[in-house]
């Protein structure tokens, strides 16, 4: 698994209607956004790993503005959004393969199990909809982001 994790003041996803009109799903303050991807070997070992990692990286300001403590730390919230475009491949030309990322049927109860992960260490967890389009707003604070795989 594969979390793109970025610190923000603010964060939030919409799912984008037939009609094009937006519809809020999910919102976060100061916290996290994680964009997570699944690939076929994937686990619930690995989802509870990357639950771990979120949960515990240590990219938030203490009070002397070092980047000492983790969400959980500074009681700040998390945005989850599915990815599977974190497994793209655009190493043999300019349109990318998607062979790596797991079917959804796969992948769906893996990112729900990393979302209920954080929330059982405490975390208030707002999330985006599964194979729906969807607009990602993202305020980076930093800007700080980094990539996990596990």
């Amino acid at each position: 698994m594969r979390a793109l994790v970025q610190r923000v003041s603010a964060a939030s996803v919409s799912v984008v209607a037939p009609d094009g009109t937006d519809e809020l799903a999910g919102e976060i303050g100061p916290g996290l956004c994680a964009l997570v991807g699944v690939t076929h070997d994937d686990g619930s070992e690995q989802a509870d790993r990357l639950a771990d990692r979120i949960a515990g990286l240590r990219i938030m300001d203490d009070e002397a503005g070092v980047m000492n403590r983790s969400v959980v730390d500074v009681g700040g919230a998390v945005l989850v959004v599915s990815q599977f475009t974190l497994y793209g491949d655009a190493s043999k030309g300019r349109r990318p393969t998607w062979a790596a990322a797991a079917r959804p049927e796969h992948a769906e109860p893996l990112v729900e199990r990393v979302i209920e992960g954080l929330r059982e260490r405490g975390l208030e967890v707002a999330t985006g909809r599964f194979r729906e389009d969807m607009v990602v707003d993202i305020r980076n604070e930093g800007p700080a982001t980094l990539m996990l795989e596990v």
